[in-house]
C-alpha cells in the first residue's frame, strides 16, 4: 500500500475532512478536486488554474504517488455552499 502524505499526522499540510467534518453548520460542504498525471503535467495544470484565479499553488497537496509508475496525484479541497439556493 502506498503511503499518502496527506494522511500523515506529522505533515504540515492540512488533512482532508472526514465525512463527519465535510459539512459545517449544514450549509457548506468540502469538495475535493484531484489532478492526476505526470509530475510535469500536474504542475502545469495547477499553475494554469492559479493564473485563472482558481487556487493558490500552495493550497494543493504535495504530490502523491499513484499505483502507476511515474504518475502522481495532487488534491485541492474547496468548501462550497450546499444550502439549495446556489449552484
Amino acid at each position: 500500500m502506498l503511503k499518502n502524505p496527506m494522511f500523515q499526522s506529522n505533515s504540515n499540510e492540512p488533512n482532508p475532512a472526514t465525512p463527519a467534518q465535510m459539512r459545517s453548520n449544514g450549509d457548506r460542504e468540502a469538495v475535493k478536486i484531484m489532478v492526476v498525471g505526470s509530475p510535469t503535467a500536474v504542475t502545469k495544470i495547477i499553475h494554469t488554474l492559479y493564473r485563472l484565479g482558481f487556487a493558490e499553488v500552495t493550497a494543493w497537496s504535495p504530490p502523491i504517488p499513484t499505483a502507476i509508475p511515474g504518475e502522481v496525484m495532487r488534491v485541492f479541497v474547496r468548501r462550497v455552499s450546499v444550502d439549495g439556493n446556489s449552484q
